[in-house]
């Protein structure tokens, strides 16, 4: 005879007991992410979008080395005497492309970097100054991060809120980094844009051009990312350790009789 799911679960309740288990407490949980509207996901999406169409169109445009021996080739197969075609004109670089990373590696080094140098705090140019020249736009710290939050384990990108508050705090005279996390489907339209066939993460930095509009919008509808325990560290104040005891139901471990 079967036993009946009464007398199964009288007898799996019976293995069980009560216990004390302590733990370690930390009145800090995971900094969370900025929350935002689907409204403004999608104006954001659009405005950024635009923003990088002209990248996107300068990939497109490059055609694929064919290498050496393509090269080689091509000359032998050339009757004598007849003038080799003049080599092809690659279209400059837009002029956004300075101020604009692609990739987590990249943009994780960038912040390290920004980080690093807490102990001399980074004074901003003058709005009004001219910072169209390269060496200017890869000193300059990022105005808006887009990080793709699905599609990769939480490793890869869980490090973003804590490192990009970090960087913001090094910029006393600059408005807060902001960062926007995206789903697989805006980065299907960022890869479009982009003419790339993944685009994990974009970074923006500040006096990118044609980007006020974009930066603006982000500034007004996403809140600056904000760590309780970075800015507590500061104080420099001992705290005592917490330890939590929760009753909990344990499996009882049965001896073998002799």
């Amino acid at each position: 005879m079967q036993p009946t799911n009464s007398q199964m679960k009288s007898a799996a309740t019976a293995s069980l007991r009560k216990k004390v288990v302590h733990s370690v407490d930390t009145p800090y949980s995971a900094t969370p992410w900025p929350d935002i509207s689907t409204d403004n996901q999608e104006a954001i999406l659009e405005l950024l979008c635009r923003f990088l169409a002209p990248l996107g169109q300068c990939a497109r445009s490059k055609q694929p080395s064919k290498g050496k021996r393509s090269r080689k080739r091509k000359r032998k197969m050339e009757p004598d005497g007849e003038p080799a075609r003049p080599p092809i004109v690659k279209p400059p670089p837009p002029e956004t492309a300075p101020f604009v990373d692609v990739g987590l590696s990249s943009i994780t080094r960038t912040l390290q970097e920004l980080v690093s140098q807490h102990n001399q705090p980074i004074q901003l140019p003058a709005p009004e100054l001219d910072l169209d020249s390269d060496s200017d736009s890869s000193q300059q710290p990022y105005a808006v991060i887009f990080i793709a939050r699905s599609g990769y384990p939480s490793a890869f990108t869980s490090h973003f809120p804590e490192m990009v508050a970090a960087a913001s705090r090094v910029l006393p005279s600059a408005s807060p980094i902001r960062l926007v996390g995206y789903s697989k489907s805006c980065a299907d339209r960022l890869s479009a844009s982009l003419g790339i066939s993944r685009v994990s993460s974009v970074g923006i930095r500040q006096g990118a051009p044609m980007s006020q509009a974009l930066i603006d919008y982000v500034r007004d509808c996403v809140p600056p990312i904000v760590v309780r325990w970075l800015q507590e560290a500061e104080s420099a104040e001992y705290r005592h350790t917490c330890l939590v005891a929760e009753e909990k139901m344990v499996s009882i471990q049965k001896t073998s009789q002799q």
